[in-house]
C-alpha cells in the first residue's frame, strides 16, 4: 500500500516595512564621498558621476553622523583615518538599532496578516550587516510576545539574496508542517559599513546601499484572506565562473564589499536559461519582482527577458526612493507590487521573484497575486477535511 504526503498551500499573508527616521538625499551622500576624496580629484569627479547615474535619489540611515557636515563625519574622514569607527563600534550601533527597526516591520506584518503573535510557530531572522548573541531572534520573541518555544532559524551573512531565500524556506516549512505560521524578519543597516573609498569599485558599492527592515508572515491562506501572494516553486542556483564577482568580508573598520562591474553581464548570460527551467515551458508571467541590486541589474533583466518598463517599475521605484537595502529589498518590491495590485483591483496574476547575492547566487521563485481565495483552492481544502 502506498501512502501520499499532502502539503499545505503557502502564501505571504502579511507584509510590513520600516525605515529609519533619517533620510539622506543622494546628492548629499555624493558630497560626503567627494569631500573624503579631496586628495584624489579624479576619483571625486567619478564618484559624483556614479552617484548621479545609479538610479537612487533617497536613502535612509540609522546613523545621524551622516546628517552633519562632511568635515565632522567619522565614517568618511578626509584626513587622519585613525578615528574611523572600528568594526566593534559599528556592531555596537547595530545591536542598538536593529531590533527596534525589525520590531516595527514585524508588528506591521503580523497586523497585516490579521493574526495574533502567539500563533507564530517559526521565526526566520535575516541580516548580513551585523551579528551578536543572544541575537535579533531572541529580542524579537521577547518584544513581540511570541511563544518562547517558537522555532528560531537565523539566516546570517547571506547577502542580498537572503530575503527571498528566507521566504522560500518559510514556504517549505508551511508545506511540510501544515498549520505552521512563519514570521520572516529582515534587518539591514548597510550604512554602518561606509568607509573611505580609494578605488572605483568601492564607489560602486557605496553609491546605492541604505538601511531598512521588512517582514512577512507566511502561512496557509483561509477563506477570509485577501490580496495575498501564493508561493509557487523556486530554487537557488550558483552561477558559473562568478565566485569572486561579489564578496562581503569582515574587516577591521566594518565589512568590506566588492561588486564587480561584470555582474549585470553575468546575469544577462545565465538568467534566461534559469528562468526557462523555473517556468517549465509556461508563458512569461505578468509580474516581475526583481531585486534592484543596482540600475544595471534591472536593465539587464529587462533586456534579456524583453520586459516592459511597466513590469520593472516596482524595482526601479524602490531603488529610487530607498536604495538597495540588501536582503530587505525584495520584500519592499513585493509589498509595493501587492499594494498597487490591491488599489487597482487587479485580477489574479502570475509572477516571478528574483534576488542575487554572493556566490554568485540567484534565488528564483514563482508566485501568484490572489485578490481572494479561488474556488478551486476552496474545493481542494474541503476535500482534505
Amino acid at each position: 500500500m502506498t501512502s501520499t504526503i499532502s502539503t499545505s498551500q503557502a502564501a505571504i499573508l502579511g507584509i510590513g516595512t520600516a525605515l529609519p527616521v533619517h533620510s539622506i538625499a543622494q546628492s548629499d551622500i555624493a558630497e560626503f564621498i567627494a569631500h573624503s576624496l579631496q586628495d584624489s580629484p579624479d576619483l571625486a569627479r567619478f564618484a559624483r558621476r556614479v552617484f548621479r547615474s545609479c538610479g537612487v535619489e533617497t536613502r535612509y540611515t540609522c546613523e545621524p553622523a551622516f546628517l552633519g557636515s562632511p568635515e565632522e563625519c567619522r565614517y568618511l574622514p578626509e584626513g587622519d583615518p585613525s578615528d574611523i569607527p572600528t568594526t566593534q563600534d559599528r556592531m555596537d550601533t547595530y545591536k542598538r538599532e536593529a531590533a527596534p527597526l525589525g520590531l516595527k516591520a514585524a508588528q506591521a506584518a503580523i497586523n497585516d496578516a490579521g493574526i495574533l503573535p502567539d500563533s507564530i510557530t517559526h521565526l526566520i531572522t535575516v541580516s548580513c550587516t551585523g551579528q551578536y548573541l543572544p541575537g535579533l531572534d531572541v529580542m524579537l520573541i521577547r518584544q513581540l510576545g511570541l511563544s518562547p518555544r517558537t522555532n528560531r532559524l537565523p539566516l546570517i551573512f547571506q547577502g542580498c539574496a537572503a530575503g527571498l531565500k528566507a521566504i522560500q524556506m518559510a514556504r517549505d516549512v508551511v508545506q511540510g508542517a501544515p498549520g505552521s505560521q512563519v514570521l520572516v524578519v529582515c534587518v539591514e543597516l548597510c550604512s554602518l559599513h561606509f568607509q573611505p573609498a580609494k578605488e572605483r569599485e568601492a564607489l560602486f558599492a557605496a553609491s546605492f546601499f541604505g538601511d531598512a527592515a521588512a517582514a512577512c508572515v507566511i502561512g496557509s491562506p483561509e477563506p477570509h484572506h485577501r490580496h495575498y501572494l501564493d508561493l509557487g516553486t523556486g530554487y537557488s542556483v550558483l552561477l558559473p565562473d562568478s565566485t569572486e564577482d561579489m564578496t562581503w568580508e569582515v574587516g577591521d573598520t566594518g565589512y568590506d564589499l566588492y561588486l564587480s562591474p561584470r555582474i549585470p553581464k553575468l546575469l544577462g548570460e545565465h538568467l534566461e536559461t534559469e528562468l526557462a527551467s523555473l517556468l517549465e515551458g509556461d508563458e512569461l508571467p505578468e509580474l516581475w519582482a526583481i531585486h534592484p541590486g543596482g540600475r544595471g541589474i534591472v536593465d539587464s533583466v529587462e533586456e534579456v527577458m524583453n520586459l516592459t518598463g511597466d513590469q520593472t517599475k516596482y524595482s526601479r521605484e524602490i531603488l529610487r526612493t530607498v536604495g538597495n537595502v540588501s536582503s530587505v529589498t525584495i520584500i519592499f518590491v513585493l509589498h509595493a507590487m501587492r499594494e498597487d495590485m490591491k488599489s487597482l483591483d487587479q485580477a489574479r496574476s502570475e509572477g516571478v521573484a528574483m534576488a542575487f547575492g554572493p556566490g554568485l547566487t540567484a534565488e528564483l521563485m514563482r508566485f501568484t497575486y490572489m485578490p481572494a481565495q479561488s474556488v478551486a483552492v476552496k474545493e481542494q481544502d474541503h476535500a482534505l477535511l
